[in-house]
């Protein structure tokens, strides 16, 4: 089965950074990897429909983690586009209680006041995943040849979806938003996140779209 992966960078509040998207095209229809924050909710729409989308083609959104600025506009995609969310279950309270700190080992409470701040997700974001996402799990039913994997470190809940062919969504596991690809500084369990990267590294992974910063040949790792 022949696809098309088209990334899509959208801005953060403040302009501050960027955050990727991803879109995966093929026989079967339209497959959207994370969603972005809110601020850039006419951005992430109006691409989608030049690239294609239109309800009832958009298969599945998959969030590869729960932080906002991937979950951003999951609610209200799947209102627009008639699609189903898609997540591991150790990350769904995340969205469904608008809280990135859910079931995560964060101590700052700094860091828990200031980031609402900044970041919208009001009750119009929250929302139940109508799909929990289990490791090991193929996504063959839903029309895309891929497996999901569990790998724990940036939150409880992160998955990686990694295709058939090789093409490895890895959300904030990995990035190459620096000198050289790697782990993410941002791992709020680091031994959680060494231990993800060893797995990979048993897997036919040939190249690496992170979610910040550009796609990389595994190679390079």
């Amino acid at each position: 089965m022949t696809q098309q992966i088209t990334q899509i960078c959208l801005p953060l509040p403040l302009k501050l950074s960027d955050v990727n998207c991803y879109l995966v095209k093929n026989e079967a229809g339209y497959f959207l990897i994370d969603t972005g924050m809110t601020n850039s909710r006419q951005l992430i729409e109006t691409e989608l429909v030049r690239l294609g989308c239109q309800p009832g083609n958009l298969n599945l959104i998959l969030l590869t983690h729960g932080d906002f600025d991937h979950t951003g506009n999951a609610a209200y995609l799947r209102k627009v586009f008639a699609s189903k969310i898609a997540m591991h279950e150790a990350d769904a309270g995340m969205l469904e209680n608008g809280d990135m700190f859910w079931n995560r080992k964060v101590q700052s409470t700094l860091l828990k006041k200031v980031l609402p701040l900044f970041i919208r997700f009001g009750k119009e974001e929250k929302c139940t995943p109508d799909i929990l996402l289990s490791d090991g799990m193929s996504l063959a039913e839903y029309g895309l040849e891929s497996k999901v994997f569990n790998t724990p470190g940036h939150s409880s809940g992160s998955l990686c979806v990694l295709t058939e062919t090789g093409e490895l969504f890895c959300g904030d596991l990995l990035t190459s938003a620096r000198q050289k690809p790697g782990l993410n500084s941002m791992m709020y369990d680091r031994e959680a996140g060494n231990l993800s990267l060893e797995r990979l590294k048993t897997l036919p992974v040939q190249i690496v779209y992170p979610g910040h910063g550009q796609s990389f040949p595994w190679s390079t790792m």
